[in-house]
């Protein structure tokens, strides 16, 4: 099965990135601009977001979010809600981030298509009922970007960079997919997802209770 990917996000990282460790201070990451003009598309995938289990506090910080001077003043994602994604990377350090989350066959299917600014959200979570094979491509996605998939167990199962492909031939662009079945997907701006933990050996899951139409934290 492919899933078949056009505009997930049209947005460039420019300037300074997350701080190196999660547990650091809060990220300083520099407003994304467009890079090129972006043709509509979709992802399509046909099932339900798995259930999430909270966990008990682990004493991790309040979500990480953008700071606010890294808004800019793009096209922002509509319609669709926030979720806290709890990483715990291969030292078992934790880290709790703010996702865009996408977790119905709609929301997959639009993505971050048409968007040059992910707001107060690091990336955005595409999550399935049911594991899947389902592989990406980047059509008319004109930055670069980098995915990781996770099991249902919530363990990493592959992760790589995107390379854009703008053409009106989908047939053309290239295909990413996990190196096993997999009911999460994150991606980030090309590079970042070390910033946050995300590395072989981290485990991540979606912690329930946080779905929010904004990014919620403590402070």
């Amino acid at each position: 099965m492919i899933v078949r990917r056009a505009l997930m996000i049209g947005v460039a990282l420019v300037g300074t990135s997350l701080s190196a460790a999660c547990s650091a201070s809060d990220p300083d990451l520099a407003a994304p601009s467009l890079t090129s003009p972006s043709t509509p598309g979709s992802v399509s995938m046909a099932t339900d977001r798995p259930d999430t289990t909270d966990v008990a506090a682990t004493g991790s910080k309040d979500p990480i979010t953008r700071s606010p001077d890294a808004v800019g003043a793009g096209v922002q994602p509509e319609g669709i809600t926030t979720v806290t994604a709890r990483i715990t990377a291969a030292d078992g350090e934790k880290c709790d981030v703010c996702m865009w989350l996408a977790d119905s066959a709609d929301e997959r299917s639009t993505g971050l298509m048409g968007v040059t600014d992910l707001g107060g959200p690091v990336g955005m979570a595409f999550s399935w009922d049911a594991p899947t094979a389902g592989q990406f491509f980047m059509l008319n996605t004109p930055t670069p970007l980098s995915i990781a998939w996770f099991a249902e167990s919530g363990e990493h199962v592959g992760q790589t960079d995107m390379t854009p492909c703008i053409t009106d031939d989908s047939s053309t662009c290239a295909r990413y997919g996990a190196d096993a079945a997999y009911t999460l997907a994150i991606e980030m701006f090309e590079g970042q997802l070390g910033t946050v933990g995300i590395a072989p050996g981290a485990r991540v899951e979606l912690l329930a209770g946080t779905e929010s139409p904004t990014c919620v934290t403590d402070g």
